[in-house]
């Protein structure tokens, strides 16, 4: 099992991203989640790391799949990685806005993945669009060296994530 979640929530064409606040990824656009509870589900983390984030209640998410990191060739961490989309009837919080984990604002996918964007955690516009593109969840694992990227690979879920994904 890894330690954390992700999601990225779609309205009218833009993203709710956090601009955190503190390390890692300090200063840096992502999505929203966090840590896993003790015996908490993904999928019951990413509901409640989303509500606490952003005080925007989900009734679900589709999980993605694992975004996960290696380091001197071990996985060291990962995510597991959902998409929500809002209703167009959603009525969206007024942004920027400030709150203890940073700064929430919606950003539009262009913007996201735009080559010159040094403000979006490094491997957003590698695994989000697959993610967005793609019906069926899978890992992307990066290889770091230091904090740069320097290999990136899709690859198929690990039968325990499968199991996550239908539990």
């Amino acid at each position: 099992m890894y330690t954390y979640t992700i999601c990225f929530l779609k309205h009218a064409n833009e993203y709710l991203l956090l601009n955190r606040r503190k390390p890692p990824l300090m200063g840096r656009w992502n999505g929203v989640g966090g840590k896993l509870a003790p015996n908490e589900s993904p999928l019951g983390c990413v509901l409640r790391e989303v509500f606490e984030e952003t005080g925007i209640a989900l009734s679900s998410a589709t999980y993605k799949g694992i975004v996960s990191w290696k380091l001197d060739g071990d996985v060291v961490g990962g995510m597991y990685a959902y998409v929500a989309e809002l209703p167009e009837t959603f009525e969206r919080p007024l942004t920027p806005r400030r709150v203890e984990e940073g700064i929430l604002d919606w950003m539009s996918l262009d913007w996201m993945l735009h080559p010159k964007n040094e403000g979006i955690a490094e491997n957003v516009p590698q695994f989000l669009p697959y993610m967005l593109e793609h019906e069926q969840p899978i890992q992307h694992v990066f290889t770091y060296e230091g904090d740069r990227v320097i290999q990136y690979e899709r690859l198929p879920l690990p039968e325990v994530a499968e199991a996550v994904k239908n539990g």
